[in-house]
């Protein structure tokens, strides 16, 4: 048996909570903190290797082909873009290692504190962790002060009938082919699912979104799943909504799945599948029972706001833990405020002011509570939905498929949810974040000069529709 090697913290995974962790506890203790970080596979995680960085490259390299071929201002005639897939591709995988190399490999050489260790790693008891090599084998054994969970998540594969003898791609894998299939199946009308559906849409292939729910992303409101569908089934998309995927299978080059939906059987015929039915965290290896760590029904680890497990001394950050919500900058935050904890600082986590996005275009961005949500608790909602058919920039960029729904308490007017489908959502999303954080009412956005013309403008236009019918508005009335 190895000998123990002690350390004063040992961090479990390698990625963008377990880095923040690592350079947060690092600097808390100037340098002087010993501490070791566990895990397999390329350092940054998740995001950086096949998730963020990868899909948003792969996004903006379609629009770049597809965009041109329909542009959205009179008199601008389309104009074909020769590409080469497979050199996308090649500059897809360059440009990630270029980032893992930059963003985690030389950054952590940086701190000659944190000692790196490879192996998949399992608590013996509350302090102590084995470590283990891809064979099983034990290689080494390490016991820390403090321990944090930061192990991420893996693709979720649902068990469907002939799903394993026929292929698939997963949102991990996906990233390694060379070759644009024809057509494509993606099973999940999730984030994950939109983002690479409408990527290979727009470099040419056929995409089939096979959706269990009746509407796209149930996680923010209805008019938001309502209009994206619309939009994306213009751009040439088609849903097959409500489905059960009851068996899929081989035939010559093509593959079929069998599916079933309230208007009865149906097979989508394919070149390939996407599986994009979320993500599992991976906790089962760990041996949580040994250290006293709860987890939910789904193997995630249940934490306080504090991200304290409910073992002491263990803390779990990122997509291992028990939430609502699961981002890079969310794992990144959370990893900041187990450290925080651990030191003894009166912080915690803030899932209601915390923004997320997915980068389909026009793009989508949430913030706060639905409106379903808030009444639910509350008892009544005040909301608005704002048409970019009402907003000057919008209508010059041609694009008028958008809406901001504002979700405002109608005790106080504190502004309490902001969901928007938009170009640059994902930019604009912060304010609302901003005004959930601090509190701020509809009448502090009024009140705050905004740029015109802007797709941002359409904050303060949506906000401005509790107090009058902006069809009847000049521009810019205050």
């Amino acid at each position: 048996m190895p000998e123990v090697q002690k350390f004063d913290l040992v961090i479990l995974g390698r990625g963008a909570a377990a880095f923040s962790a690592a350079i947060k506890a690092s600097e808390l203790s100037n340098g002087e903190m010993t501490i070791a970080m566990v895990g397999t596979g390329p350092l940054g995680g998740t995001c950086v290797n096949f998730g963020c960085v990868p899909s948003k490259y792969l996004l903006e390299g379609s629009h770049s082909v597809f965009y041109p071929m329909n542009p959205k201002m009179q008199g601008v005639s389309k104009t074909s873009v020769g590409f080469d897939f497979t050199k996308i591709m090649e500059g897809l995988r360059s440009y990630v290692a270029k980032v893992r190399n930059s963003k985690y490999e030389n950054v952590i050489g940086n701190y000659r504190n944190v000692k790196l260790l490879t192996g998949k790693g399992k608590f013996v008891d509350n302090k102590t962790i084995s470590i283990s090599d891809m064979d099983e084998r034990e290689i080494a054994l390490v016991s820390g002060s403090k321990v944090i969970i930061a192990t991420g998540s893996r693709p979720k594969v649902p068990n469907i009938d002939g799903l394993t003898e026929t292929g698939f791609l997963t949102s991990d894998t996906i990233w390694e082919i060379n070759a644009l299939p024809e057509s494509v199946a993606i099973i999940g009308g999730g984030a994950i699912g939109l983002e690479i559906g409408q990527a290979l849409l727009h470099f040419g292939s056929k995409v089939t979104v096979i959706e269990s729910l009746n509407s796209l992303l149930p996680q923010t409101e209805h008019e938001i799943g309502y209009a994206l569908k619309k939009h994306l089934e213009a751009e040439g998309m088609k849903f097959v909504m409500g489905a059960r995927v009851n068996e899929v299978s081989k035939s010559g080059r093509m593959k079929k799945v069998e599916v079933t939906t309230n208007f009865g059987s149906e097979t989508v015929e394919v070149h390939e599948i996407v599986v994009a039915t979320g993500r599992r965290p991976n906790t089962e290896y760990l041996n949580l029972k040994a250290a006293g760590v709860d987890t939910d029904q789904n193997g995630l680890i249940k934490t306080s706001l504090k991200m304290q497990t409910s073992a002491q001394g263990i803390f779990a950050a990122g997509d291992c833990v028990s939430k609502k919500i699961f981002l890079e900058t969310l794992a990144a935050r959370e990893g900041v405020i187990a450290v925080e904890s651990m030191f003894g600082e009166d912080v915690s986590i803030d899932y209601n002011s915390t923004a997320w996005a997915v980068f389909t275009s026009p793009q989508v961005a949430v913030v706060g509570m639905k409106e379903d949500e808030f009444s639910a608790r509350n008892g009544s909602c005040s909301c608005r939905v704002f048409s970019l058919e009402n907003l000057t920039k919008a209508s010059i960029m041609g694009e008028k498929d958008g809406l901001i729904k504002m979700i405002v308490n109608p005790k106080n007017n504190k502004i309490v949810g902001m969901h928007i489908m938009a170009p640059n959502a994902s930019d604009i999303i912060t304010e609302g974040a901003y005004s959930i954080k601090n509190g701020y009412t509809i009448d502090d956005v009024i009140s705050t000069s905004h740029i015109f013309p802007s797709i941002s403008e359409g904050v303060k236009l949506a906000a401005q529709s509790f107090i009058r019918d902006i069809s009847k508005m000049a521009c810019c009335v205050e």
